[in-house]
């Protein structure tokens, strides 16, 4: 019941969406209640403008230098908490007067920008103006005379270098503010399937919502079959766990036994095989001296003959008799002591099969879960009734889930959302009607700057291409006179059209400009949502506004900033509102209730455990036996100085090929075959007598060696194995109980546990899963981010930023254009100057035609 109504809790808090992303994964020995059925979301608030984004970023740094001043909270804060206006002194109290100096302070960049503007507008149509009036009475530049300079060409193509650099400037601002203009309108058009995405992300909320109810609901029965499985299986379950933990000490000593019955049978192995050894060695030692010593015999005889006198045999039959001292055994293993006497203790000891008794033990420990099944079958007479309760507990979640309204709450939302959707499908049509408007407008103004671009460029290409140096300025071409004549169209078109943009120019500026200074960039860096934080700042009376709105209780903790960043990371409604302070949930999730009748059926557990016998009296004195059988009491160093000894002081075969090789010295005859003879049969000896003796005395090495280690310490390890079994068995006898209560303790704890773990799932999937908000800072983030900043702001203050550059470069493109098309046009005079003082210069002179020129005495310059 406390689950559903914090379920039910989270659709009283407004209509969200959430774009779930599964979380919980249980670690391994826990329950697993899978993952809370989520659906796939199309929303993605973000924007990436694309090429223009560099326009964007110029125009953001332009803003800086125009306002590098930090966004305003405290300035914001007092403005919106001083009230204007209300009587006839409010403006002249001292502090009014501080904030609006503050306020002029903090917009003097767009004030003086916005000044220069409003001065612009005010003096370019004047100067046009008079500049016209002027023109008119001949002055100005009117009067279609012009006086020939030296440098003339100089200042001619310096004026179409200048005013060609003016226009290509003036062509860019014009671009720029095109492209924003139709990046604005493209966007616009677009907006139209990020709204529905927004509208189809909200509807999949609404519809998946109840199934994710439905879903923490029914993981309940994973929860209740689960623990009633364990209570079906307390036995089982609860006796395995008795028995791995006094299997902690039971196992180890019982494995120490089974070890020292095997050492038992490897001893009397041992035993066994020194006695046979020693037996054949010394038969083998004396058989092998016998044998070496009929060698010698023959070896003397046959070096006694009469050949080994002759000079060339001497030396040899010398060195041969002196080495026959070497043909001699080398061990004497008939000192070596018998063991009998502690074979035939080791067989008394294994009379008794030690190795069967540690068995018995072992199986009398792996009976302890049989045993805890006998013992706890007053809990599988309590299991219906728990099972009941259990019941009951799932049934009340079930038949209040039934009565509460969540269909008809889900029913309004969805009317609301399927009217706001149709509002705004209808109003998509009308925007984009006056988008349409606002585009055309904004195209008007761009064709204004083109119109004088088109005349500029025409009077530069045409005054450039049919400008002739040789012709006079009364005898120009048609061709220069029209690029002149393009020339002043173009500086009329400007003043014109000039104040028109720079007003256009002037409202943008200052309207986009505080909305990227004071709304977008606070609300990048989240200072917007402090000042909207400010304590009775929206509401005079609460301290807490949102709060005061969701909980009627303005002094909760519950802040814009807080709920946007919570939503932004995905978290759930009730974190990111702090619905504990209208609803806790820790309170209502309350298992006590559902867990006491549990803890005192399992509490009231009591095993024996007293039969288990691990190694009764009998094997004990059987490992006592052992210890006194006096394996210890053997002379192994006896042994082993024997053993580490060779059978024969020399190398049989190394004597054998050495005589070979010492009779192939001597001439042929007799004694060389007698003494091959005796070398092969030396040979035999080795390999008969010798190998054996060898192989005998390695496996005396290897059972002398196995008796030492084992004797080595016997007494105490015989002493320690006993200790180990007999403390496990004062462990099961006396101190199992303990165990035991322990044990069942965890083990209640583990039942309660699968409650413990199914109400921290609950908690945490409503916490991060159920109705998770990030859709809300969604939809913030598409009104504000997208719509307003990204969209709107970005583009109509590159629009301005291109338009208003545009119409600053007129300025010097108009003087440049006049100056320019006194170079190009027709003039009706010219100067006349001597031939003998001034030269011809390729001009005519106008007395030569008859012409008259009024104003050769003039000393005023002309343009």
């Amino acid at each position: 019941m406390a689950v559903e109504l914090c379920l039910l809790l989270l659709l009283f808090c407004g209509s969200t969406i959430s774009e779930v992303q599964p979380i919980y994964k249980p670690p391994p020995g826990t329950l697993d209640f899978g993952f809370v059925p989520a659906k796939t979301y199309d929303t993605g608030a973000y924007h990436e403008p694309g090429a223009i984004g560099i326009l964007f970023k110029i125009v953001h740094a332009f803003l800086y230098l125009v306002q590098p001043n930090s966004f305003p909270q405290d300035l914001i804060r007092k403005l919106a908490q001083q009230q204007f206006g209300n009587s006839q002194g409010d403006y002249q109290k001292p502090e009014n007067v501080v904030l609006t100096l503050q306020a002029i302070y903090y917009e003097i960049g767009f004030i003086v920008s916005a000044a220069l503007g409003l001065l612009f507008i005010l003096l370019l149509p004047l100067v046009g103006l008079c500049f016209c009036m002027c023109r008119c009475c001949d002055n100005c530049g009117g009067e279609m005379h012009q006086r020939q300079k030296k440098n003339a060409d100089c200042q001619r193509s310096c004026f179409a270098t200048f005013l060609f650099v003016a226009s290509l400037i003036i062509s860019v601002g014009v671009l720029c503010a095109y492209a924003a203009n139709q990046h604005l309108t493209n966007q616009v058009r677009g907006a139209k399937k990020l709204v529905n995405s927004n509208f189809k992300d909200l509807k999949i909320f609404l519809n998946d919502t109840p199934a994710q109810i439905d879903y923490l609901v029914s993981q309940y029965n994973t929860t209740k079959d689960k623990a009633l499985s364990d209570l079906n299986n307390v036995g089982p379950v609860l006796g395995t766990r008795v028995q791995e933990q006094l299997g902690k000490e039971v196992r180890p000593a019982l494995d120490a036994a089974l070890t020292m019955a095997g050492a038992i049978r490897e001893t009397k192995e041992a035993l066994e095989n020194v006695s046979v050894s020693v037996e054949v060695l010394q038969e083998g030692t004396e058989r092998l001296h016998a044998n070496l010593t009929d060698v010698k015999v023959h070896l003397s005889n046959t070096l006694s003959d009469s050949a080994c006198n002759a000079a060339q045999a001497a030396s040899t039959c010398n060195i041969i008799r002196n080495s026959l001292s070497q043909l001699n055994i080398n061990a004497n293993f008939s000192g070596l002591p018998g063991v009998n006497s502690q074979l035939a203790k080791v067989n008394d000891v294994l009379k008794i099969d030690l190795s069967s008794l540690v068995q018995k033990g072992y199986a009398a420990f792996n009976d302890t879960p049989d045993l805890v099944v006998n013992q706890t079958r007053n809990i599988l007479s309590a299991v219906p009734y728990i099972k009941s309760v259990l019941e009951s507990i799932g049934s009340n979640i079930t038949t209040f889930t039934k009565m509460l309204p969540v269909q008809n709450i889900i029913a309004d939302l969805m009317v609301y959302l399927t009217q706001s959707e149709a509002y705004v499908q209808d109003y998509f049509p009308v925007m984009e009607q006056y988008d349409f408007y606002r585009w055309l407008g904004c195209l008007i103004l761009c064709c204004m700057v083109v119109l004088i671009l088109v005349f500029y460029y025409l009077g530069l290409l045409c005054g450039t291409c049919g400008y002739d140096k040789h012709a006079s300025p009364t005898t120009r071409g048609c061709i220069s006179n029209t690029g002149g004549n393009f020339l002043m169209a173009g500086v009329g078109f400007s003043f014109l059209f000039s104040w028109v943009l720079m007003v256009v120019v002037v409202l943008t500026f200052v309207t986009g400009g505080n909305v990227e200074k004071l709304v977008c960039e606070p609300f990048e860096d989240k200072n917007l949502f402090k000042v909207l934080d400010t304590p009775y700042l929206l509401n005079q009376h609460w301290k807490n506004y949102l709060a005061g709105i969701i909980f009627k209780n303005p002094n909760v903790n519950l802040t814009f900033e807080k709920v946007y960043s919570d939503c932004k990371e995905n978290k759930g409604i009730y974190t990111s509102l702090h619905l504990e302070h209208l609803f806790n949930i820790n309170e209502l999730l309350n298992i006590s209730m559902y867990t006491e009748d549990v803890a005192l059926r399992i509490e009231h557990i009591q095993i024996n455990l007293s039969k288990i016998i691990l190694l009764d009296e009998i094997g004990k004195e059987n490992l006592l036996n052992f210890s006194s059988s006096g394996i210890d009491g053997i002379d192994f160093s006896a042994y082993l100085t024997e053993i580490n000894k060779s059978v024969t002081k020399v190398d049989l075969l190394s004597f054998a090929n050495d005589l070979e090789a010492r009779a192939d010295q001597l001439p042929k005859g007799a004694l060389e075959n007698a003494l091959k003879g005796h070398a092969n049969n030396i040979r035999m000896i080795h390999n008969q007598q010798v190998v054996p003796l060898e192989q005998a005395m390695s496996t005396l090495n290897q059972s002398i060696r196995l008796l030492k280690r084992t004797s080595s310490e016997l007494m105490v390890k015989v002493k320690n194995v006993i200790s180990a079994v007999n403390a496990a068995q004062n462990l099961i006898n006396n101190n199992a109980s303990q165990v035991i209560v322990q044990e069942t303790k965890e083990y209640m704890d583990t039942i309660i546990g699968y409650f413990e773990q199914y109400i921290e799932w609950v908690k945490e999937s409503i916490a991060m899963e159920v109705a998770a908000c990030k859709p809300i800072a969604n939809v913030i983030d598409t009104a504000v981010d997208i719509f307003l900043c990204s969209y709107i702001a970005d583009s109509v203050n590159t629009f301005w930023f291109g338009l208003g550059g545009s119409s600053m470069f007129l300025i010097p493109a108009i003087i440049f254009a006049v100056k320019l098309s006194k170079y190009y046009r027709r003039m009706d005079t010219e100067d006349v100057y001597d031939d003998t003082e001034n030269g011809n210069n390729g001009y005519h002179k106008e007395h030569l035609y008859g012409i008259h020129n009024p104003v050769f005495t003039s000393s005023v310059e002309q343009w």
